[in-house]
Formats: structure tokens, sequence, C-alpha cells
């Protein structure tokens, strides 16, 4: 079976760096395209009728327009193309329509690269079996077809951390004066509201799932501290 072909439409430049390198890991999957803007993305999936793209990992806040209505003009368009959202978007209601409008997996960030891989080894898994030829010989087949797409519930934080601290810390990150160089526990602490040892959990976290490096602060007194920033 052929690579799949995946378009990456995320507009923080660093997330999609991320995600490209993510599902360049996963065996079986290429990345393709990627997109800052809805606009963008629109233009490379009518760019030969969309045939060289097979899945769109969409992250739904983009600067020019709602993800949901990327989707809405993509099936009015009668494109088939398979949809992926990868978004921190928590409304329920946008769950639901994202659903509705045939989006196969709706993974939230952030995540980790297990949970990434997971997402796309059950949609290969799926795609394999969607596009074999022939009927399907009985109602368990199709059970098992959407079982495989789905899954279960797992790849969760671990325990005692969560995602509303997780995203104040990933902005933190983002957004403090000294982003470029990183910055300590301490820093973040003093930026969050948290304490310097909850901070430092939630970063080295964030340094297991690779979307944070961590390195050595030199020219202050003492032993050197340490540093994160994004990657």
């Amino acid at each position: 079976m052929t690579d799949i072909r995946v378009l990456v439409v995320e507009d923080e430049p660093l997330l999609a760096e991320a995600h490209s390198a993510y599902t360049e890991r996963v065996r079986g999957f290429v990345v393709v395209g990627v997109a800052h803007t809805a606009r963008a993305a629109m233009a490379a999936l009518r760019a030969n009728d969309g045939r060289d793209i097979d899945l769109v990992l969409l992250d739904f806040r983009l600067p020019d327009l709602h993800g949901l209505d990327v989707c809405r003009a993509l099936r009015a368009a009668g494109s088939s193309v398979d949809v992926l959202a990868v978004t921190s978007v928590r409304d329920l209601a946008v769950v639901r329509t994202a659903v509705s409008l045939g989006v196969t997996h709706y993974l939230l960030k952030p995540f980790t690269f297990a949970a990434f891989r997971d997402k796309l080894e059950r949609y290969a898994d799926y795609r394999a079996q969607a596009l074999a030829e022939g009927e399907v010989a009985a109602q368990h087949e199709v059970d098992q077809m959407i079982a495989t797409l789905r899954g279960t519930a797992g790849h969760s934080l671990p325990k005692g951390l969560d995602a509303q601290t997780l995203d104040r810390v990933r902005a933190a990150l983002t957004g403090g004066t000294r982003t470029e160089a990183g910055l300590s526990a301490t820093e973040v602490s003093g930026l969050t509201g948290i304490s310097r040892v909850t901070a430092r959990r939630y970063l080295e976290y964030l340094v297991t799932i690779d979307l944070v490096v961590r390195s050595p602060r030199y020219g202050t007194p003492g032993r050197p501290e340490v540093e994160y920033r994004p990657r």
C-alpha cells in the first residue's frame, strides 16, 4: 500500500513543524504540504482536484477561517478527503459539528507522540479496510472497521497534571519576555502563579513529549540554572 499523503494545516510555524515531524515518524505517512491559513489549505486541496492529498491534519483556530468552515467548504465542493482535527478547541458543540462533517478523529492539544501515533495508525488500518474491493460479508466486519477507527480513549495526561495548567505553562513559554533564550521553572512560576516545583513538573512533561527543549543557563553564580524553550 502506498504512503498516506498528509497536508498539515496549522497557523503556528513551530507547531506546524512539530506536527510534520511527528507525522513523518509514523510509518506509512508522508507530509506533502504545510499550510498556515485556511486559504492556503483550500488552494492546496483544489490543486489537481485534491487527488494528491489523502488526509488533512486541521487546526481549527486559523487566522482567516474557522476549521469547521474549511470542513464545510470541502464537503460542499464534493471533496471526500479525510480530516483529523488537531486543535485546542474543547467546545462540545464544535466536537459534535466536526463529527457531523465527517472528521475522522478529534485530537486535543497538547498531546503526546504516542497519542498522535495511535490516531494515525488506527486511521491507516481503517483506510486499508475501507479501500478494499468487494462487499462486507456481515455486520461484524462493519463493526470491526468502525472500531478500528475509533479505538479507545487513552494517552491522557499523567496523574497530577491537568490540561488547563499545561496550557498556561505553554502560553508562558511562547509569550514570555525571554522566549528566545528560554524560561526557568522559577520564571514560569512567576508568570503562571503556580509553584516552582509544579512548574518544573509541567515543563519536564513537555520535554518528554518533544514540545520543549531543556538546556543549562550559564552566567549566574553557582550551578547553572535549567531553562526551557519551545521546539
